[in-house]
């Protein structure tokens, strides 16, 4: 291990034992008991006293809304190379996408990628967040809603409204293209189908970020084992990012993987200045998709993908939008049903459809 990344595993080391001992003491202070510490590897500590006096069900935060809505734009097709629907029209959303949201505690609402824009427009005023998914669409009206719908969680967060953006695989690539203002800013890599480490450059960077509440001893795994899904045939490399002006102002690098080839490309990366995070790699897939032979499906791999849920829900419970109830109701995923493929062993294993 180089000295520079052990320096930095060492400052990951004391925030998190800072950390830990603030959230002890404000326990303690609350709620009154013991508690029995047990050391990093298990071994059993001494009991550890508290007094306090207080209600057990405390008080929520009027700061953050426990009702967000998650807004998911779907991809051209049917998600299954036109074996579910050849209609010219069609568009999906996989399932997983979906329950990858659920599962932290918020619902979805589908933003249809052709719809009339005062339509899509008028859904996105309904959500708390903003999710672009994998795929393969890089143009025409899809690049064209992508590109608005970038635009105003951008300009949403400029006003003062904290509207949070995952974008995952082909939605990283779009929004790097986007930014960059170049359509060929991507680069070819051999990662398809492919589990992988993530390489932290320096674990300081990853305060304010997906991985800062991500227990130690999980993103050492991350780091050393194979626990985050690959599959894809474009991405940036660190040179590039770095060597772009627009890119490099907009984003800091959390971390690399190796393609096949042994090639490095940015994997996880962090705005500076929005709550905008993108993924080369897919965090919902470990725990909701069986269709591809090297997807995790460890303990620690679904572990990874519910940290990576509950931190774009817990990001998106601080938006300022209170949206009408019916209206939601009205617009949500529940309106619709998926269409089961998972027989034909690969791909999705569901999808859901709209024409």
């Amino acid at each position: 291990m180089t000295s520079g990344r052990w320096n930095s595993l060492c400052v990951l080391l004391l925030i998190l034992i800072a950390s830990f001992i603030t959230s002890i003491s404000s326990y303690g202070e609350t709620m009154g008991g013991s508690v029995l510490l047990r050391g990093r590897w298990g071994e059993e500590a001494e009991f550890f006293d508290y007094a306090g006096e207080a209600s057990s069900c405390p008080s929520t935060d009027p700061s953050l809304y426990y009702l967000p809505v998650i807004g998911i734009v779907t991809h051209p097709g049917d998600g299954a190379s036109g074996r579910l629907s050849n209609v010219t029209s069609a568009s999906n959303i996989p399932a997983s996408y979906v329950k990858f949201v659920e599962s932290a505690g918020a619902r979805v609402i589908p933003l249809i990628y052709n719809e009339p824009e005062e339509t899509l427009l008028d859904k996105l005023s309904l959500v708390n967040g903003v999710l672009f998914t994998g795929g393969w669409a890089k143009k025409g009206l899809y690049f064209e809603t992508i590109t608005k719908l970038f635009q105003v969680t951008l300009e949403r967060n400029d006003a003062g409204d904290h509207f949070p953006l995952f974008a995952i695989c082909l939605g990283f690539e779009l929004v790097s293209m986007i930014i960059s203002n170049d359509c060929d800013i991507c680069e070819r890599f051999k990662g398809e189908n492919q589990a992988s480490t993530l390489y932290f450059p320096d674990y300081a960077e990853i305060k304010g970020s997906v991985f800062e509440r991500f227990p130690l001893e999980l993103l050492w795994k991350l780091s050393t084992e194979c626990l985050a899904m690959q599959n894809h045939k474009y991405g940036l490399s660190p040179k590039r990012l770095k060597d772009n002006v627009a890119l490099s102002s907009f984003f800091r690098i959390l971390t690399t993987s190796k393609d096949e080839n042994g090639k490095d490309y940015v994997s996880t990366a962090q705005a500076y200045n929005y709550p905008v995070t993108g993924f080369q790699w897919h965090p919902e897939k470990n725990a909701f998709e069986w269709g591809l032979s090297m997807i995790p499906h460890s303990e620690d791999a679904v572990r990874v993908t519910q940290h990576v849920a509950n931190y774009l829900i817990s990001e998106a419970r601080k938006s300022s939008n209170r949206p009408p109830t019916e209206k939601v109701l009205d617009n949500l995923i529940y309106n619709y049903s998926p269409t089961y493929c998972g027989k034909a062993g690969r791909g999705y294993d569901e999808v859901y459809i709209f024409s």
